[in-house]
């Protein structure tokens, strides 16, 4: 599973335990395997280009208030911040206390603590944020951890002000993986079959197909969720591809990368559940297809955005 890296909800029984070490943990190192140069180029060509689209869809004014929700490090929040001007104001929500931290430091070297607002908080318990008090809500890739999403769009429509936008990224992960047994994340792993099987199930036991937030939800369950809580405008749009190639990826950073924070890494995987013999034997095929780029990659990403009337019924 693949995800684009903002964070809210977690799976623990309090909501908040454990987040901000893990959260923190994956966005700094593990989600892009330790590789320094890579994490500047998935930025440049991915990540920014992302925040982009959001910050275009959602038709910023001078002086508006923006909640980015599951802001993470704060890609979509920064930006923002760039767009608004000197009387715009952002509020950073996310329910890692780390990353808050984080945000609040950056912040603060660039002398714009004044213009900004940090909250603990999940992505469907906005509680902090009052009714009707921002102009925009945006999010990247955190809908995908919450398990309740449609408590969550009502959150949304709940602290928008009438009139007020909602612009949101989101990887359809139902969309992006296909269930092969020869295939482990797009390589064909056919002579090993029984080994990817086995590391393929210890992923699927923390996040079971279907069942987990990244995998119970689709395109069109936006759209519903979204008419449902109220917004009488909504809008999507798709972009799916599927090429029979993959970027060539070093062995190093592959085996040190976790696809999304709430699971390990390959290595951490293959060293869970098979032993060093069977580690050597299922490295020893999977890993000139990572270097070589022998593999099939399936992309799947919505951009949602939503108007709420200017006149609330509810106000």
């Amino acid at each position: 599973m693949e995800t684009g890296g903002g964070m809210t909800d977690a799976p623990d029984k309090d909501g908040l335990a454990d987040a901000p070490d893990r959260w923190h943990r994956w966005l700094a190192d593990l989600r892009f395997g330790g590789d320094g140069p890579y994490r500047e180029k998935e930025l440049t060509e991915f990540l920014y280009p992302v925040r982009d689209t959001v910050l275009d869809k959602a038709r910023l004014a001078p002086g508006d208030t923006l909640l980015d929700v599951g802001t993470g490090d704060g890609l979509i929040a920064f930006g923002a911040l760039e767009r608004l001007g000197p009387s715009g104001r952002v509020i950073f929500s996310d329910i890692s206390q780390s990353l808050l931290d984080h945000c609040r430091a950056a912040v603060g070297a660039e002398g714009l603590l004044g213009r900004c607002r940090f909250v603990l908080a999940s992505a469907d318990r906005l509680a902090a944020v009052p009714d009707a008090s921002v102009d925009v809500v945006t999010t990247r890739s955190v809908l995908i951890y919450v398990k309740d999403k449609a408590q969550a769009m009502r959150e949304f429509y709940r602290v928008l002000e009438p009139g007020g936008r909602v612009s949101l990224f989101e990887p359809i992960n139902v969309l992006m993986s296909r269930v092969d047994p020869d295939r482990f994340y797009g390589y064909d792993v056919t002579p090993v079959r029984a080994l990817a099987a086995r590391v393929k199930e210890l992923y699927a036991s923390i996040q079971p197909p279907g069942t987990d937030p990244m995998t119970d939800f689709d395109d069109r369950d936006l759209v519903r969720h979204a008419e449902d809580a109220g917004f009488p405008e909504v809008s999507l749009e798709l972009q799916v591809s599927v090429r029979n190639r993959r970027k060539p990826v070093p062995w190093e950073r592959f085996r040190r990368t976790a696809a999304n924070p709430l699971i390990p890494t390959f290595q951490e995987a293959v060293d869970q559940v098979l032993s060093p013999q069977e580690a050597g034997e299922f490295t020893r095929h999977l890993r000139p297809l990572v270097e070589s780029g022998t593999g099939v990659e399936r992309s799947a990403l919505a951009y949602l955005t939503a108007a709420k009337s200017r006149r609330d019924p509810a106000l």
